[in-house]
């Protein structure tokens, strides 16, 4: 273990706190969830236990280098959020503004060949079959209007 604690420790672009323990401080990462945080730290061999400041260059890269080759360490298609990619046929796992990014261009092919889902995100409608009879009404007109509520009431002076 390294003698001196480190504030800010920077894996995978982005900073994290050197105060949290290692799997909570791999969640900060977009794109890491608890699961993958837990197996991606057994992986590399390192102590969960541990604060994030207190690992060592070598643990660091250790960890680098299995979120960004995770098929390297033999992780399971099922946790990976890019399984079976539409352009490449290969399993991967996106992370930071490369999952943002690569959503977003999804989008755009859905709505490009005029999908159901992307007819649905081009209008902004609920895409995923939730109700929308009386929920998801931000924007629009809502409910009716009462005749007597939209009459002024008259002054008698």
């Amino acid at each position: 273990m390294s003698e001196e604690f480190r504030h800010i420790i920077r894996i995978a672009e982005k900073d994290l706190d050197g105060t949290l323990k290692v799997n909570y401080a791999l969640m900060k990462i977009k794109g890491i969830g608890a699961s993958l945080a837990g197996i991606i730290v057994r992986k590399a061999g390192v102590n969960p236990d541990n604060r994030l400041g207190f690992l060592s260059d070598g643990e660091i890269e250790k960890i680098e280098d299995v979120i960004e080759k995770p098929a390297k360490y033999g992780l399971s298609g099922w946790l990976l959020n890019r399984p079976k990619d539409a352009q490449t046929g290969s399993d991967g796992h996106l992370i930071g503004s490369n999952l943002d990014l690569q959503i977003k261009m999804d989008i755009d092919d859905m709505k490009k060949i005029r999908s159901w889902r992307g007819y649905r995100h081009a209008y902004g409608l609920k895409v995923r079959g939730q109700r929308t009879r009386t929920t998801g009404r931000s924007g629009k007109a809502m409910g009716v209007k009462k005749a007597a509520v939209i009459r002024k009431p008259e002054r008698t002076e």
